[in-house]
């Protein structure tokens, strides 16, 4: 599983954006770590955790002597995560590394976490295989990985019969899995997670499904996305600039009301045996 960049990129841009997603993954995230049972003192590894956004979460459910290891492939993000989290109870740890390595920063771990990462990892069904010889007995792991396949089937049907409209939802969501595909990651990852994590071998496996609302912010998200991929999307001829802007153009026209949601995410728990 060789280093590359983060498919969305890393820009300030890209850490507004993920603060966005942040408000859309609240009440999954939360969710998960409650499933996880945080506790004060625990030590939390997070996998690719970017700018912050679910760190704070975490942060928020450590005491003193909690601490919680950031890793992320990307230094511009830590350094806005070590920014955004500066003066929080817990300890924040910030380390530079392809998570696929594996590194000592898993040494003692309570809980290992993430969420939208596992996406961006080429295969990364070998490295849940993997994470399991490296963590303790007991150790409780958790993530949460978005849903870019099934809202298809409502968004194609609904722009086929009565809701025209929505077709920049569709043509977003199709080119993000192109993009995907096109790096050799898996758009679809979080679909099989719970089957994975079981033939791995880890215990108490939990699994649940939902979807991302549809608002204004979900329309914004969209249009960061095309911004910071826009170039890359032209050369790999899934759309050109020109169809860029003018799906842009729709996304800000289209009606927010009653609009299907984009995307949904699951979560998965479960313990090291």
């Amino acid at each position: 599983m060789q280093n590359q960049p983060y498919v969305l990129g890393d820009s300030t841009l890209a850490a507004r954006r993920l603060t966005i997603q942040d408000a859309h993954f609240g009440e999954v995230s939360e969710r998960l770590l409650d499933d996880l049972a945080i506790r004060p003192n625990d030590r939390i590894v997070e996998l690719g955790c970017g700018p912050g956004g679910l760190s704070r979460r975490i942060l928020q459910r450590l005491g003193e002597k909690g601490v919680l290891v950031g890793v992320d492939i990307t230094q511009g993000l830590l350094t806005q995560a070590s920014a955004a989290l500066a003066g929080s109870k817990a300890r924040f740890e910030p380390v530079l590394a392809n998570l696929t390595d594996l590194g000592p920063w898993l040494d003692g771990a309570d809980v290992v976490i993430g969420r939208a990462v596992l996406h961006h990892v080429p295969m990364a069904e070998l490295l849940l295989g993997r994470l399991r010889i490296k963590v303790r007995p007991g150790t409780r792991v958790g993530f949460i990985e978005p849903d870019f396949r099934s809202p298809l089937g409502r968004i194609s049907y609904l722009e086929a019969t009565t809701r025209p409209e929505v077709a920049p939802l569709r043509v977003w969501v199709t080119a993000l899995n192109h993009l995907y595909l096109a790096r050799r990651i898996s758009p679809a990852v979080g679909a099989s997670l719970a089957r994975t994590v079981q033939t791995a071998g880890y215990l108490n496996v939990r699994e649940g499904w939902s979807e991302c609302r549809s608002d204004e912010m979900m329309i914004e998200n969209m249009l960061m996305v095309y911004d910071e991929v826009r170039d890359v999307l032209h050369d790999l001829s899934i759309l050109t600039r020109d169809e860029i802007a003018e799906q842009q153009r729709l996304l800000k026209a289209i009606p927010v009301r009653d609009l299907p949601p984009a995307w949904g995410s699951y979560r998965v728990a479960c313990e090291a045996p």
